[in-house]
């Protein structure tokens, strides 16, 4: 078994990369191996709407694009599981990991009503979202609904549904005396990651090893 984690951040060490790394030593201790990508270390770009996935000589195999996202395209159709970790700016994912989306979901889905996707198998995948943003100012600023359509589009494509994890108030900066920072509190974000990110931990090792039983149950079909 392979499970894949894709680092839709900038920063290879940070929230969302820890966290992604918890997923996969969850999925690694029921026995898959593990393997971390990130996509800011890589030259690619989004769609280009060149149309050739849906060519009917070419349906079903991928984005006909080639840089350096081609062989993590390939990866990710070998895989077993996927997981997807993107902090927020402005609202919504990156621009790294949207780009990766259209590169890797617009392919699977030809326009056809009766072929939902052309993905080979079904793909049990996560979702870590982490964002400075407290819980609440998360929903009221209709973050998640911002979010669905791409796990629509997700679970429409691998035939599974996603299981998601928002990691909320992430502390920035090791050092907020050297930033302007002065609405927030660093105390409080400070005591608030002491407390919360330790469970988000959790959840994120314990996604892993729902995703790796989500295949002995059957929902995989290679």
């Amino acid at each position: 078994m392979k499970a894949i984690a894709i680092n839709g951040s900038p920063r290879r060490n940070k929230n969302t990369a820890t966290l992604l790394d918890a997923a996969l030593k969850g999925a690694a201790s029921k026995g898959a191996d593990e393997e971390m990508i990130h996509l800011y270390d890589l030259q690619y770009k989004g769609c280009n709407s060149c149309f050739a996935c849906k060519r009917k000589e070419h349906t079903g195999n991928g984005c006909a694009m080639r840089d350096e996202l081609s062989e993590v395209l390939a990866k990710v159709e070998n895989a077993d599981v996927l997981i997807l970790g993107s902090p927020i700016y402005y609202m919504n994912i990156t621009s790294g990991m949207t780009a990766f989306l259209e590169r890797l979901i617009f392919p699977t889905m030809i326009y056809s009503r009766e072929i939902p996707t052309v993905f080979s198998h079904k793909l049990p995948t996560g979702l870590i979202y982490t964002m400075n943003l407290q819980q609440e100012r998360m929903e009221q600023f209709g973050i998640m609904n911002n979010l669905k359509p791409y796990q629509n589009s997700i679970g429409t494509a691998f035939a599974v549904e996603p299981e998601i994890l928002y990691s909320c108030n992430t502390y920035q900066f090791s050092d907020y005396s050297k930033y302007e920072s002065s609405m927030f509190s660093e105390e409080n974000k400070r005591k608030y990651r002491e407390e919360q990110f330790p469970k988000d931990m959790e959840a994120a090792y314990q996604m892993g090893i729902k995703l790796i039983q989500q295949i002995g149950g059957g929902l995989h079909e290679k």
